[in-house]
């Protein structure tokens, strides 16, 4: 088996880091962006995409400042975390996304993020 890649990737978002925490870290809030419907017993979560289903176990989260997730079938060390980062200076809020994928699959990977954080502003209503 290769050893997958991580890669970070960032996203500006017009919103406050308790709302944000509410989008990242509740099964409610992720099925409005992040999956098609997501179910949660304790830190184990359930996502589901076009009727197939993945579990993550929550590793670690801090309020309104990060989550992160490892796959169950994953036989390796990776994760895929979410943090919110709010600037000093100019108060900006982004998503930092912390994430693993094959090499081949990297860009392939960094694109579905940008979609579902796309939708995520729609929700939100962000710009």
């Amino acid at each position: 088996m290769s050893d997958k890649i991580k890669f970070e990737i960032e996203f500006v978002i017009q919103a406050s880091p308790q709302l944000l925490y509410q989008y990242i870290s509740t099964p409610s809030g992720l099925s409005e962006w992040y999956a098609d419907n997501v179910n949660s017993r304790s830190e184990l979560f359930t996502f589901i995409w076009d009727g197939s289903e993945e579990n993550a176990k929550m590793l670690k989260k801090k309020s309104d400042e990060f989550v992160k997730f490892s796959w169950e079938e994953n036989d390796d060390d990776s994760f895929f975390e979410i943090r919110i980062i709010v600037d000093e200076i100019t108060k900006d809020v982004s998503l930092f996304i912390t994430d693993f994928a094959d090499e081949d699959e990297v860009d392939e990977a960094k694109m579905l993020w940008e979609n579902q954080v796309s939708d995520l502003k729609q929700v939100l209503g962000s710009k």
